[in-house]
């Protein structure tokens, strides 16, 4: 047995389950000890950026990490915009990246590079594996780092010579994995205080707090408040519909968000810090609590804050159950319209499960598509956290691992599909019951609205053109036949309604684009 397989082994021990994966000649033994435990699922991407993605999907929807397994310094950068999104995210991942053999480092060979350096950025722990008796201890102490208390990204160096290595180190059982830290007595007594005293106070929450048990409980509090509630712009994981009590997400441009919180008194903050703007603006604040206004911690992404929103609860003696708003009925559908982001919701909420999970990485379509579901189907929406588009398709490729038996669905505008359309064929596959929605306006439309904004001035030839995915114009149904996922054109909110009919009906994964 090399020592590669006492890793897998041990991650297997302690609940790491799928590896995603893009190797090369250095990971070759850890590879073959994949092979011989085929208890780890193991899944090929064809992009890095797909393997980091898709493992942010995994621990968004399971709680828990998948690893990946990447390809000396080149490959893992490969992977790093996605990886900053599960950093931001806050999500536990395991990433291995396997290096050369120890005594080959002084060759300066051409793939040698500063793996230490490119981790950095995104993770939460580095650690380097020094002698291969060091392998499952080091493979245990990363799946802990991955938890935190505050979740991460947790990044292990794994040189050849220590995975090809005949040592045989014990594989370690099931060790004990850090947990939130809870949020004192006293502290809640101070907030609940606080709230109490306030005359407008507004609750804002991220993290886990935006999850089914979180949001609950916070609508415990608006009931008995009347106060606001918001949640994170990009929350890692919205649970939404009509079972749910409705939060609203704060507005993505800053002077929204001001109206938003327009009166605010007192900001008290649950999993999330005080909110900011996206981007910086000539002559605008980037800082989006009114002037004036308190802002009060009641727990971090590191605490437990799902406990400590429903001692919060108890203590302003909230009633047991949120006030809930009835469940949205669908208006019918004019067929013949031209197809816009609304009806891609109106379709949806004609027509999906309860339970689905929805990829969000179409920004200004994911913008037209959110508000239609507000009361809909119940499901879990799943943002941009991290702003690195290119996301959606590999987020949904680990959503659907974690939870097969449920619809899932990426929405994607057509720019950021084209980071990582890789995905498309781990999708093929591994057979995935995802439906891929790609809104196809030929441009960078987002980019668009902010160039507007900056105060660059009016744009001539060279940054319209630069803004522009019309010449030529993507082969959507191409490519995703290509990658071996059915796909279909739509232009009507009849055509796209059928469509989507269809694959929900057939199952595996689909591509519909959404011609708008």
């Amino acid at each position: 047995m090399f020592a590669a397989e006492s890793l897998v082994k041990t991650l297997l021990a302690q609940g790491v389950e799928v590896c995603f994966t893009n190797p090369g000649t250095s990971e070759m033994h850890m590879v073959a000890a994949l092979d011989r435990n085929p208890e780890m699922h193991s899944v090929l991407c064809l992009f890095e950026g797909v393997a980091s993605g898709a493992a942010d999907g995994y621990a968004r929807m399971s709680g828990k990490p998948a690893c990946t397994l990447l390809h000396l310094g080149p490959g893992l950068a490969n992977g790093l915009a996605n990886f900053h999104n599960a950093k931001r995210a806050k999500v536990p991942v395991v990433n291995i990246v396997g290096d050369h053999a120890r005594d080959h480092l002084q060759l300066d060979a051409p793939l040698t590079s500063d793996i230490v350096g490119y981790c950095s950025p995104v993770s939460r722990w580095i650690g380097t594996v020094c002698e291969p008796s060091d392998v499952s201890s080091m493979a245990v102490e990363a799946v802990q780092q991955s938890y935190g208390p505050e979740p991460g990204v947790a990044s292990l160096i794994l040189p050849a010579d220590c995975a090809w290595s005949d040592q045989e180190p014990d594989v370690i059982k099931g060790a004990d994995m850090p947990k939130r830290a809870v949020v004192s007595a006293a502290r809640i007594a101070e907030v609940a205080s606080q709230i109490k005293a306030a005359k407008n106070p507004v609750l804002y929450l991220g993290d886990l707090a935006t999850q089914e048990a979180g949001i609950f409980t916070a609508g415990r509090i608006a009931s008995a408040l009347g106060c606001r509630v918001f949640m994170e712009t990009f929350a890692t994981r919205m649970s939404r519909g009509s079972s749910r009590f409705s939060a609203q997400r704060l507005s993505y441009f800053g002077e929204s968000a001001l109206e938003d919180m327009k009166d605010c008194d007192l900001l008290v903050i649950a999993g999330s810090k005080a909110p900011v703007s996206f981007f910086a603006y000539p002559g605008v604040g980037s800082e989006l609590t009114p002037p004036g206004a308190e802002v009060c911690m009641l727990a971090d992404a590191a605490m437990d804050t799902v406990q400590a929103l429903s001692d919060l609860a108890d203590m302003l003696q909230a009633p047991a159950n949120p006030e809930l708003a009835p469940r949205a009925s669908a208006p019918d559908l004019d067929r013949d319209q031209p197809l816009n982001p609304g009806f891609v919701g109106l379709s949806l909420l004609r027509h999906m499960q309860d339970g689905s999970v929805i990829c969000d990485d179409a920004t200004t379509s994911g913008m037209g598509v959110y508000p239609w579901l507000e009361n809909g189907p119940d499901h879990e929406w799943l943002c941009l956290t991290g702003g690195a588009i290119g996301m959606g398709m590999p987020l949904a490729v680990g959503a659907a691992l974690a939870c097969s038996d449920k619809q899932v669905f990426a929405l994607c505008g057509d720019g950021a599909a084209a980071y990582t359309c890789q995905a498309l064929w781990t999708q093929a596959r591994e057979k995935q019951n995802i439906i891929n929605v790609v809104f196809a306006n030929h441009s960078y439309l987002i980019l668009n609205f902010e160039l507007a904004r900056v105060g660059a001035g009016d744009p001539g030839p060279a940054a319209q053109s630069m803004l522009d995915l019309s010449n030529p114009k993507i082969d959507w149904v191409a490519l995703g036949n290509g990658f071996g996922v059915p796909s279909v054109s739509t232009k009507t909110a009849g055509e796209f309604d059928d469509a989507l009919v269809h694959a929900m009906a057939t199952g595996g994964p689909h591509l519909i684009v959404a011609e708008i």
